[in-house]
């Protein structure tokens, strides 16, 4: 066997396994590193600026029902996370607002957001901007603020029971076009509502009820004033 033979061997040729030479590909992924962690936002520390979010921070007012009844308004959104921690909030719809000017043709992003805990309290916002971020931030701080309690029990003359799945009477309110009425329904029943008015109901912590509404029901707008009109009446007139 000649000496280049055995050169050839030693080094193996393309496909064979043998060693390569040089450094790494030039591109491809390193070793030993994934993907980087996504970093979440970091939560704001509430610092209250009003003397009623300062009485909150401290503990000297530890219920909604006591800012209610001494009929003091809420102006921070603090108040209502320090109060009900286990307050989530959802966007019901996202619409757009186009507008012609002297300067063109605006567009602005309208957004609007219920908050609830599934357990007695229900607030909703509007919140309008250029970006669609915003917009909906703006409508999460509006539904904080407007955060009502709500008084549920079992009105339904069929059910009888002392469970509080249901309204304790019949309700009616009025938004715009949009008239709601909600009628105590026997445990069991589940919600008779369209989509989007089931889902309001359900924040609010109804598990039963029947439902009738007439007007413009697709245009949130006054559907969500609508809902929340009768659902204040539980609590102002319970």
């Amino acid at each position: 066997m000649s000496q280049a033979t055995q050169t050839r061997q030693g080094q193996g040729g393309p496909g064979q396994g043998g060693p390569r030479q040089g450094g790494p590909r030039q591109g491809g992924p390193r070793q030993g590193q994934g993907r980087r962690p996504r970093r979440e936002p970091e939560e704001e520390v509430w610092i209250p600026k009003t003397i009623l979010g300062q009485k909150v921070a401290s503990g000297e007012i530890s219920s909604i029902e006591e800012i209610i009844e001494a009929g003091l308004r809420i102006q921070e959104a603090g108040i209502i996370k320090k109060l009900l921690p286990d307050l989530k909030s959802e966007v019901v719809d996202v619409g757009i607002i186009q507008k012609m000017t002297s300067n063109g043709q605006s567009t602005r992003f309208k957004a609007i957001v219920a908050a609830g805990n599934e357990n007695g309290y229900l607030g909703i916002g509007q919140g309008k901007s250029k970006q669609m971020r915003i917009a909906i931030e703006k409508a999460t701080n509006q539904a904080f603020l407007n955060v009502s309690p709500i008084k549920l029990g079992c009105g339904s003359w069929e059910c009888r029971c002392d469970q509080k799945h249901s309204v304790p009477f019949k309700i009616k309110g009025k938004g715009g076009s949009v008239t709601i009425e909600i009628i105590p329904a026997p445990r069991g029943l589940g919600l008779v509502a369209g989509g989007k008015i089931k889902r309001l109901l359900e924040l609010a912590g109804l598990k039963d009820a029947w439902t009738t509404a007439k007007g413009s029901t697709p245009t949130m707008n006054s559907t969500s004033k609508a809902i929340l009109e009768c659902l204040r009446q539980t609590f102002s007139q319970g």
